[in-house]
């Protein structure tokens, strides 16, 4: 895990890849959980049955929970240790080009692909891929954009 406790680090790492988080498994509990949490109750997501007849031969995790995935699987890649407060900025872009499968294991390869300086402080922007394991396409590909502020 890539440690960052200063501006001055993270401006050096601009463009370097920071690593690669651990396996997580998707299970139908993470799905049905998440389908609660939002509302969404999609067949292709909650309805074992009738999603093995369907397009993928099973149920498949929501798009926005592959990506809800990528703070926590991110924890597993970097930490921001610098003064001053963390915030989640927003998305630059985000596409899901591969769908998850129930049962199957993903994680997230980031990358700090470009630090801005701000008057406040720093705006990074991390281009973040979900892999599913033992599949060429991705699942994710999305662009977060943090903003450190210094104290």
């Amino acid at each position: 895990m890539r440690t960052f406790t200063t501006f001055d680090e993270i401006g050096a790492a601009a463009g370097e890849e920071l690593g690669t988080s651990d396996w997580v498994e998707i299970t139908q509990s993470r799905v049905d959980q998440f389908a609660e949490a939002t509302g969404d109750f999609q067949w292709i997501h909650v309805d074992v049955a009738r999603a093995k007849e369907g397009p993928f031969g099973g149920t498949v995790a929501h798009g926005y929970l592959t990506l809800s995935l990528l703070p926590w699987l991110g924890t597993q890649v970097f930490a921001l240790e610098t003064p001053g407060a963390k915030l989640n900025y927003g998305l630059n872009k985000v596409r899901f080009p591969n769908p998850v499968l129930v049962g199957a294991r993903v994680r997230v390869n980031v990358t700090l692909a470009e630090v801005t300086d701000l008057p406040q402080g720093k705006q990074l922007t991390l281009k973040q891929v979900i892999e599913i394991e033992g599949q060429e396409k991705p699942a994710c590909v999305a662009e977060s954009v943090v903003l450190l502020l210094a104290d």
